[in-house]
């Protein structure tokens, strides 16, 4: 069956960096647009990027832009969520699924950002 595993969250100061990874397995890994989304206590889930099935960044949320990259690997059917010039605001549980008709949600990891 379908499953994503994020891992590489934790406590970082404000200003610092964070590296997720995701790794997906039970499907065809290549052929999906995937997605990176979190969602804060008390607020609903939200996509923060999405990406085509090669990589190309078809979505960034205004509150990310020019401070998180995704990226994939195809071959290893592994995503990643390269998070700078981190905020208290981007505190919140990351997740990754599929970009279109998001489902199958896995455990996320927790980013704290905070002094």
């Amino acid at each position: 069956q379908v499953q994503f595993v994020e891992s590489g969250g934790g406590l970082v100061q404000p200003g610092g960096s964070l590296r997720l990874s995701c790794a997906a397995s039970g499907f065809t890994f290549r052929i999906f647009g995937m997605g990176w989304y979190r969602q804060a206590p008390g607020k609903e889930r939200e996509l923060v990027i999405g990406m085509s099935n090669t990589g190309v960044t078809v979505n960034v949320a205004d509150f990310v832009k020019g401070r998180f990259t995704a990226s994939r690997d195809n071959d290893k059917n592994v995503m990643y969520l390269q998070m700078n010039s981190l905020k208290p605001e981007d505190t919140a549980m990351y997740y990754c699924s599929f970009l279109i008709n998001a489902r199958d949600w896995g455990r996320g990891t927790q980013v704290t950002v905070s002094s």
